[in-house]
């Protein structure tokens, strides 16, 4: 969630475990398939490598699915609400989004945050929340599909408002499906917070029938308790939900639970579980976990759990990106969700996931696949960033001109380095095409950040070449470009 000042309080460690992981991996043959002695034209692109890493995507709220072949996303945007689709959690990153709202009623068109979407019958129907500009003017909506397609086109149906909360402030709408009927569950105003988890009746998909009832839900801050999600094992439903403020380092995901016959209109019928089942891990650079959602595996098998959180343990609503890693079960039938994972941190893809490719260039030019990066001019380099950077490297250089140029085979490149407040203006190019000015700073120092994606291009082989300026904004206190890791796409 954004932040409400008026209303919501909103480094360098070393990785051993991530480093004897990357130089593991460093060893192993580049992924790339055998040409075929038949078929000399045109060249072998590299095998579908069964390993992603992470970033998904570079905004915060995710919520995602994998319905017909394809994972589904969506994230907080502010002015609209857009999805990335693609066939493999690989390439979600440099998926082109599609725009499926927007709102041209002054009352809830801005500040539009946290879509979730959801299929009952043959329809699609996607919840949000919005407002007039004022936060505290956030409401419920929610959109019906014209057809069987998560992306749309989309209709606006209903507000959902509770008649005991009918013009409260609410967020973060999640669907509760129990016993053949559905609940509302969002966080709003109640007698425990500002921002209190609240369940209310559902008639229909976009009808709300009764008052909602507060959950007294623990979670190691007075102010928040936001993002209800569900899930159903073991003969219970384990609702989990972010607590603290988003903005700080310490926002994390706690856990209620209930029999699945029980009725959760019933506040003693939910149990509270101690402690936080997913936070922060400074040992690994991961900040802030949180705001989730669950996804199955294409094939159904295993359980995923995608989330957002930062590089910074500064408090801060910027840069929070969507991450995902997948999730056990333990003898007890609760989920086990382990401790995030390093950005960067290479992971299996899901079971069923065709795969994507992708392969990584480090900044020290070793490469999981065809290519590698070369200096011109004075460049420095060393692991001074630890966990904030992948293989817990990086280079970086402030002499004007000095140029770092990856060659890779594939059809996109990204490029990820830290945001500093010392960084200034790198010229980015393609296959020696016209510079794009890209601003490297940050307002604040965060690890690995997605800084550059290429426009798609023709498979083969292709250079991106970044050069130092010498040029920075007027907050930046010097004019440094960082290198890190480049992640190369080939479908």
């Amino acid at each position: 969630m954004l932040p409400s000042p008026s209303r919501r309080p909103r480094a360098h460690v070393g990785l051993l475990a991530a480093a004897l992981l990357g130089l593991l991996v460093g060893l192993l043959p580049a992924f790339t398939a055998p040409a075929a002695a038949d078929d000399p034209s045109p060249a072998p692109r590299p095998t579908a490598a069964g390993t992603f890493r992470n970033p998904l995507n570079t905004g915060p709220d995710p919520f995602m699915t994998h319905w017909k072949g394809n994972y589904y996303l969506t994230a907080t945007q502010g002015d609209s609400i857009r999805m990335w689709r693609s066939p493999s959690l690989g390439t979600l990153l440099t998926a082109d989004p599609v725009t499926v709202w927007t709102d041209s009623d002054p009352s809830r068109n801005r500040n539009i945050w946290a879509p979730e979407f959801y299929r009952f019958g043959d329809r699609w129907y996607l919840y949000y929340t919005a407002d007039d500009g004022v936060d505290e003017h956030h409401r419920l909506y929610v959109l019906e599909s014209e057809g069987d397609d998560p992306a749309g086109p989309y209709r606006f149906k209903a507000k959902l408002a509770p008649p005991n909360h009918a013009d409260d402030f609410a967020i973060d709408a999640g669907i509760l499906q129990l016993g053949g009927r559905l609940y509302l569950a969002y966080s709003g105003i109640n007698q425990y917070q500002h921002n209190g988890i609240n369940i209310a009746p559902m008639s229909n998909p976009y009808t709300v029938s009764g008052d909602a009832v507060a959950i007294d839900a623990a979670g190691g801050c007075p102010e928040v308790r936001e993002g209800p999600e569900f899930l159903y094992r073991g003969g219970r439903v384990w609702m989990t939900y972010s607590t603290c403020d988003t903005g700080k380092p310490d926002y994390q995901v706690w856990m209620m639970s209930m029999p699945l016959d029980a009725d959760p209109l019933v506040p003693g019928n939910w149990r509270q579980h101690q402690g936080p089942v997913f936070s922060r891990a400074d040992d690994r650079g991961v900040f802030g976990p949180g705001h989730h959602a669950f996804f199955k595996s294409p094939d159904g098998t295993e359980d995923w759990i995608v989330y957002h959180a930062k590089t910074t343990s500064v408090n801060t609503y910027s840069n929070r990106t969507t991450r995902a890693q997948k999730f056990t079960w333990r003898a007890d039938g609760s989920p086990d969700f382990g401790r995030p994972l390093a950005l960067g941190a290479t992971q299996d893809l899901p079971s069923g996931d065709p795969g994507s490719g992708n392969y990584w260039i480090n900044d020290d030019g070793r490469s999981s696949g065809p290519g590698g990066v070369t200096y011109t001019g004075a460049w420095n380099s060393g692991t001074g960033c630890a966990t904030q950077c992948f293989w817990s490297d990086d280079h970086w250089s402030d002499r004007a001109g000095a140029t770092a140029t990856f060659t890779f085979t594939g059809t996109r490149i990204a490029l990820l380095s830290v945001k500093d407040t010392g960084n200034g203006y790198a010229g980015i190019s393609v296959d020696g095409g016209p510079e794009q000015r890209v601003d490297f700073h940050g307002p604040i120092r965060v690890g690995e950040a997605v800084q550059y994606v290429s426009p798609r291009l023709p498979y083969g082989e292709h250079t991106l070449r970044v050069r130092v300026t010498g040029e920075r904004n007027s907050q930046s206190g010097a004019s440094f470009v960082s290198v890190d890791r480049a992640e190369v796409y080939v479908n």
